[in-house]
């Protein structure tokens, strides 16, 4: 059993800050890349930001320069410091992973989702 725990999202005034956290845990292996998604009402589930082990990151093109995603490999967390919200960043942030368990299995998950809410 793999799970993804959120914490960290809230209700924030637009130009202010929020920093979500996912820790995973279980019968994990490794982990591959790890990212957060967000879906707003009425819309489609989109990319926010992906970290592979190494380093490397993905942004949209809506949070570049403002948000940044890191991640500890030991403690199977990563991390996304909101900076510069603005109300189009409200939406439930979801965490997602690539994960090979102890089993043998590789397989993708996703966290339950944590409420961002940025008010004008």
């Amino acid at each position: 059993q793999v799970q993804l725990v959120e914490s960290g999202g809230g209700l924030v005034q637009a130009g202010g800050s929020l920093r979500l956290s996912c820790a995973a845990s279980g019968s994990i292996f490794s982990i591959n890349t790890m990212g957060w998604y967000r879906q707003a009402p009425g819309k489609q589930r989109e990319l926010v930001a992906t970290r592979t082990p190494v380093g490397t990151t993905n942004y949209a093109d809506s949070v570049k320069g403002r948000f940044t995603i890191s991640r500890d490999n030991a403690k199977n967390t990563v991390y996304l410091q909101m900076n510069t919200l603005k109300p189009e960043d409200t939406a439930v942030y979801y965490c997602n992973a690539d994960i090979h368990t102890r089993s043998g299995y590789f397989k993708n998950y996703w966290g339950q989702g944590t409420q961002v809410t940025v008010s004008s």
